[in-house]
């Protein structure tokens, strides 16, 4: 494990590897392809000099909680401490957010979009605004509360009414200033089209809709696991989006800060992967206190049946995915796609239903020293799925953004057809171990989906 190149995210450094930045990502042109080709390990560590885009990978200045411009003093709470939505100027249980990005009207029709859900359900979304008054900031200590954005998904009533802004236009400069692509306009990917309609009235029966928690990978907002959200949402899950804060190029806070990536200055540093699963899975607890608990922190609660959670993440999200299950019973099943785990298995093992969804680079027998380790030690219902001609960022939107913008990518895989495995082998998933359902396309080859190879370790070749 020691010796593999660690890859927290499309974007992110390579601890071992001298600081250099391991990178990739979404972009309009050739320089936005930097965005979506990571690094190799030869050119991390010292051997291909990255593209010129990159820079060297300095991150960003990190504007602290109650600033804007790097102040370390926390806000006061606003009003009666309610949960504000990121899009709205009213933040009590109920209220409608209103859209913080205005004067445009809507989405111009050259705008990317995210291919639409196919469930049955109408989809609605909301993000809230949390403080963890238990703790401060891992990363920031001198900020004495823990500060979270969530998106909710969820099934909505049928509304015509303004779709969710894929980001807003802060986080979308703050993606592209910290790649070097000043070329493209900063809001760009503020305009990519969604499904989701803001403030939609939640439907369903109570605790009738399982809860999944998705976490991006390093560097990654939670608005690059929309697709695979909004999927869920309209096949009646309720979706908590995590991001996590100071780990992304940007998170916007409804007071208008921006809180950037503190973490990437350590991110090379001994020991970062094994406390950053930490600090998401205690961001998780606290998340599923706030939706569970006895007064919950959003209108629609009542839908989440608490015996029914799992996690799903990207990267470093993916590898969270273990760690909240391991810290967290209430965490019944997990996924992990193409992220390199961290937090240590006990000995006796977990029997909790988990899932590696992957990359060709995690193959059993060296391709991932961390999962093969793990893979003896989970002892209950488990696959290792490969996809064939995938690289990392598949199993997130930025693949399908960019092939509607023209951007070549390493990947073999169209966006579209990504997004599509990922979406339903995830869901059969969650049927299978939340609902109880049976779901043959877990039980191995698909002839629907030729590119997913199940993987017997220690054999390295997956069928």
């Amino acid at each position: 494990m020691d010796n593999e190149p660690r890859r927290y995210g499309t974007l992110g450094r390579a601890p071992g590897t001298g600081g250099r930045a391991v990178r990739g990502g979404l972009a309009v042109a050739a320089g936005l392809l930097a965005l979506l080709v990571p690094l190799t390990p030869a050119s991390a560590s010292g051997g291909a000099p990255a593209p010129a885009t990159l820079g060297d990978g300095a991150p960003p200045a990190a504007a602290a909680p109650g600033s804007g411009t790097g102040s370390s003093a926390a806000p006061a709470p606003s009003g009666s401490g309610a949960p504000a939505s990121e899009n709205s100027k009213a933040s009590g249980p109920g209220t409608t957010p209103e859209p913080a990005v205005t004067g445009t009207g809507d989405v111009p029709v050259t705008a990317a979009r995210l291919p639409a859900p196919t469930g049955p359900h109408p989809v609605g979304t909301v993000s809230l605004y949390l403080r963890d008054t238990s703790r401060p900031d891992p990363w920031v200590p001198s900020v004495k509360v823990r500060e979270l954005m969530v998106s909710l998904w969820y099934p909505a009533a049928p509304r015509h009414g303004r779709r969710a802004p894929y980001m807003t236009p802060q986080e979308s400069e703050a993606l592209l200033k910290g790649e070097g692509l000043t070329d493209l306009p900063p809001g760009v990917l503020a305009e990519t089209r969604t499904s989701a309609v803001l403030g939609a009235r939640p439907v369903g029966r109570r605790h009738g809709s399982p809860l999944v928690v998705l976490s991006p990978g390093f560097i990654r907002s939670r608005k690059t696991l929309t697709g695979l959200a909004e999927e869920l949402a309209s096949r009646g899950y309720v979706v908590a989006g995590i991001d996590h804060t100071y780990e992304s190029r940007g998170t916007s806070f409804p007071d208008g800060r921006l809180a950037t990536c503190v973490a990437c200055e350590v991110d090379h540093e001994k020991g970062f992967g094994e406390k950053a699963v930490a600090v998401r899975a205690a961001d998780v607890s606290f998340v599923l206190d706030e939706l569970t608990g006895p007064r919950p922190k959003w209108a629609g609660a009542s839908l989440i049946d608490p015996g029914r959670i799992a996690m799903a993440g990207h990267s470093l999200g993916g590898a969270s995915s273990l760690a909240a299950m391991l810290k967290d019973g209430r965490v019944k099943a997990g996924i992990d796609m193409d992220g390199t785990t961290y937090a240590p298995i006990p000995p006796e093992g977990i029997a909790r239903p988990f899932m590696f969804l992957a990359s060709p680079e995690h193959t059993p027998g060296g391709g991932s020293p961390a999962w093969d380790r793990d893979w003896g030690l989970m002892t209950g219902w488990k696959r290792w799925l490969t996809v064939a001609g995938a690289q990392h960022s598949s199993f997130t939107d930025l693949i399908s953004l960019a092939d509607q913008l023209g951007v070549p990518h390493e990947g073999e895989l169209s966006g579209d057809r990504s997004m599509k495995i990922t979406r339903d082998y995830v869901l059969a998933f969650l049927d299978r171990h939340l609902r109880g359902r049976s779901r043959p396309l877990l039980d191995g080859p698909s002839a629907r989906y030729p590119e997913v190879g199940h993987c017997s370790p220690p054999r390295s070749t997956c069928s």
